[in-house]
């Protein structure tokens, strides 16, 4: 069962974390990013799943510096107030962070990164200038387009819904492929924005399946 423990960031500030170690023989660590609506549920099933998977997975509650444990409804108060503190979060401090779970985690074998909408943006920054991942497999996050031409040091695949409507996946392609025509970009029909949260108004079974397959492939071949 999962358990909610205390990391200590860069800057000295203990920040919580959403912590479940392997059901199987451990195959490595996996640091998973939440969406802007904080450690919900969704991201507490997602650290269930890889550790099922084999993997001792551990979530960072990023906000706690704004708001300690915050958590909000997929509702439009829910998602402005997700918004504003995503927002007011320093991209760098949140990578320290990131970075203080990959010390957590590497004593005990390699540490690999998966993040979804505000975290699949910090994944695609995360494997360009946090060193000492194996790999890193980004869902849909808005900040890559613009970022695209930040150098993965790790293996890197990006996932994007084509019927997304806040991130024109073509576009994000083109960009990643014109800097990195190396780096895997999926991009899935009939999926939107959160296609992998099983939310019923976002969940598309088939693409959620099929990426975290591809996800799962890309960790146990680091």
């Amino acid at each position: 069962m999962g358990e909610t423990i205390t990391l200590k960031g860069a800057d000295g500030f203990e920040f919580s974390a959403y912590h479940e170690q392997p059901f199987t023989p451990r195959k490595g660590g996996v640091i998973v990013i939440q969406e802007i609506f904080g450690i919900d549920r969704h991201v507490r099933a997602d650290v269930e799943r890889w550790a099922k998977a084999g993997y001792e997975a551990i979530a960072p509650a990023l906000y706690d510096r704004r708001e300690r444990d915050f958590v909000s409804a997929h509702d439009p108060d829910g998602i402005a107030a997700g918004v504003a503190h995503a927002r007011a979060t320093p991209l760098a401090q949140a990578l320290a962070d990131i970075a203080a779970c990959r010390d957590f985690l590497s004593a005990r074998g390699k540490v690999c990164v998966v993040g979804y909408c505000y975290g699949g943006s910090l994944t695609w920054l995360a494997a360009g200038k946090v060193e000492g991942l194996a790999a890193a497999s980004s869902y849909y996050g808005s900040l890559v387009a613009a970022n695209a031409a930040l150098k993965p040091l790790c293996p890197t695949i990006i996932h994007l819904g084509h019927t997304d409507p806040g991130i024109k996946a073509d576009e994000v392609e083109r960009a990643v492929h014109e800097h990195h025509p190396e780096v895997p970009v999926y991009i899935y029909e009939g999926a939107g924005h959160g296609f992998n949260n099983e939310s019923p108004e976002r969940y598309a079974e088939e693409a959620a399946d099929l990426a975290r397959a591809r996800t799962r492939e890309l960790f146990e071949s680091a």
